[in-house]
């Protein structure tokens, strides 16, 4: 495992981020405990040190289960991050129970990194108003946690605005080969270092949209490269390529993710890539682009839908029959597996999603697409 700075601590460049934990029968809140148990304690053992969750991750039953998994010596191993996730907070005194509740979930004394959850500048200012920055001093001051970020879901202005507005120490953002300008960017990574700030990476893989199911046309762009890569080769030495990111995060869901993940860590020194091979990756950036037509990271931020639609569900097949040029073959997929009550037609427009999501999709709009695509 290699190791790079963050905030002044020594962290492995693997995190393990917990939003996409197995689970059994597709249900969210049931974790596959047994296997995650298995599968945290292994990377912990091979030297990932660095976990990242938050409360609404896997219907709030993410952090007690992380806390679960660090018992028995492994909380000593890792630096434990989760985050304030402001849309609970109505009132300041929300704020110290956020907090009071996570450490005991967490079973921990102190939380090493602690984030403001998915900013934009108008979610940050409505914290201001409640009195988030006299709370940050105050909880760091007590010895509640050790180093304050924020992750960030945003226009690049926005980013320049709040990384300015608090004494963060780091900061979490999006970055993979398809998103070098969406939101903060490259242009945020580097702004971000240039200010001291030290920087973690989210949805290296976009979700695993860049990685799984993989088309001909993109293999054979890939395999123009001198040296034999997969494609989730290609998408985490592309982040680690860059000498500004401290970690990644991956949100590993299967024992088989952990094991690949942490073989390739070994390859993610920063400057890996030839200028060969980001030509290519270059190339694969410009036949996404063309195919893509939501661009979901599968959060689930939007879910639950008042009307039950399956968000997430619907703009993946959506994306996939573009992006594999097989409306017809992903259509019987729709059918197949999204029931009636979830399809995008049971829309009602409300816009309650439109509040919640991170990337700021218009998803009334692209669910409309999703049945003029697919059929009601």
């Amino acid at each position: 495992m290699l190791y790079r700075e963050l905030a002044g601590e020594k962290v492995s460049i693997l995190g393990f981020g917990c939003m996409r934990f197995p689970t059994i029968d597709n249900d969210t809140k049931n974790i596959n405990k047994e296997l995650v148990m298995e599968m945290m304690r292994y990377a912990i053992d091979n030297g990932v040190n660095y976990v990242d969750t938050a409360i609404p991750y896997h219907g709030q039953m993410s952090e007690p289960l992380v806390g679960e998994v660090l018992q028995e010596g492994y909380r000593e191993k890792v630096k434990l991050a989760t985050k304030l996730s402001g849309w609970y907070v109505k009132e300041y005194d929300d704020f110290r129970k956020m907090i009071e509740g996570q450490l005991v979930r967490l079973k921990t004394d102190f939380i090493d990194f602690y984030l403001v959850h998915a900013l934009d500048r108008e979610s940050w200012d409505k914290l201001k108003d409640l009195g988030v920055i006299q709370f940050l001093d105050e909880i760091k001051s007590e010895g509640k946690v050790k180093h304050i970020g924020f992750s960030f879901h945003g226009d690049y202005n926005e980013f320049e605005y709040i990384l300015q507005d608090y004494s963060w120490e780091f900061c979490q953002i999006q970055l993979n080969y398809l998103d070098e300008e969406y939101q903060a960017g490259v242009k945020g990574l580097k702004y971000a270092k240039n200010k001291g700030l030290d920087v973690i990476i989210m949805e290296p893989l976009r979700g695993g949209r860049i990685v799984n199911n993989i088309s001909q046309p993109i293999k054979d762009i890939m395999n123009k490269s001198k040296e034999n890569k997969t494609p989730i080769e290609w998408a985490l030495r592309y982040v680690w390529n860059f000498p500004e990111v401290s970690l990644i995060l991956s949100g590993m869901s299967e024992m088989s993710h952990v094991r690949e993940n942490i073989l390739l860590s070994n390859k993610g020194y920063s400057n890996n890539l030839i200028d060969e091979d980001l030509e290519i990756l270059k190339e694969v950036n410009k036949y996404y682009k063309k195919k893509i037509k939501v661009d979901c990271t599968d959060c689930k931020y939007c879910m639950p839908c008042p009307a039950g639609v399956n968000i997430p569900a619907c703009f993946e097949l959506y994306n996939d029959a573009s992006m594999f040029e097989d409306v017809e073959g992903v259509g019987k997929m729709y059918n197949r597996f999204i029931s009636d009550e979830k399809k995008a037609s049971n829309c009602v427009d409300c816009g309650k999603c439109i509040e919640k999501c991170p990337q700021n999709i218009n998803i009334p709009e692209k669910l409309k697409d999703v049945v003029g695509t697919f059929g009601k």
